[in-house]
């Protein structure tokens, strides 16, 4: 073993802090929290998927209209979440399993997520996060039909390397 046991510690604390920052983005979405979505931004924070708002106002009106947009209601399940720290800031990998409504009408979709998370203040917050389908399809059509079926998937792989 290398380094110091409060550097090993420290290490510990914070990957547990970034998977509890998931959690804790997966519980205050499904909610609809908006306010405290949003603060586990970075004030120039963005999200890079459905749209791409930057900043807490952005991200604000982004999240807060998703009812509008039909999406009324989902439930995130984040897991494979992989952390690489470099100090100050980490690059964290996972995938998405996400039930959900859209116009009435039940949905499954799934994903990956590709975040930079910085500290900031002692604590941990999305510089950036980004989502990318693999499909996202009614449940009755199964989960490898429609818009973002796998095959369609596939051919975007690379982006999210």
């Amino acid at each position: 073993m290398t380094g110091s046991i409060e550097r090993r510690l420290q290490r510990l604390e914070d990957l547990e802090a970034i998977r509890a920052l998931d959690a804790q983005y997966c519980r205050v979405l499904d909610d609809g929290d908006w306010p405290a979505l949003v603060a586990l931004f970075t004030s120039d924070g963005e999200f890079i998927g459905l749209n791409h708002p930057r900043g807490r106002a952005e991200l604000l009106a982004f999240f807060s209209g998703l009812a509008d947009s039909g999406l009324t209601a989902f439930w995130h399940h984040v897991t494979n979440i992989e952390i690489e720290l470099a100090g100050d800031t980490a690059t964290v990998r996972s995938f998405l399993w996400q039930p959900c409504v859209q116009d009435g009408e039940p949905q499954v979709a799934a994903g990956r997520y590709l975040d930079t998370v910085v500290r900031v203040d002692g604590r941990w917050r999305y510089r950036r996060k980004r989502i990318r389908f693999d499909y996202f399809t009614p449940l009755a059509a199964g989960w490898d039909r429609g818009r973002f079926s796998l095959d369609a998937a596939r051919a975007t792989r690379s982006e999210m390397r």
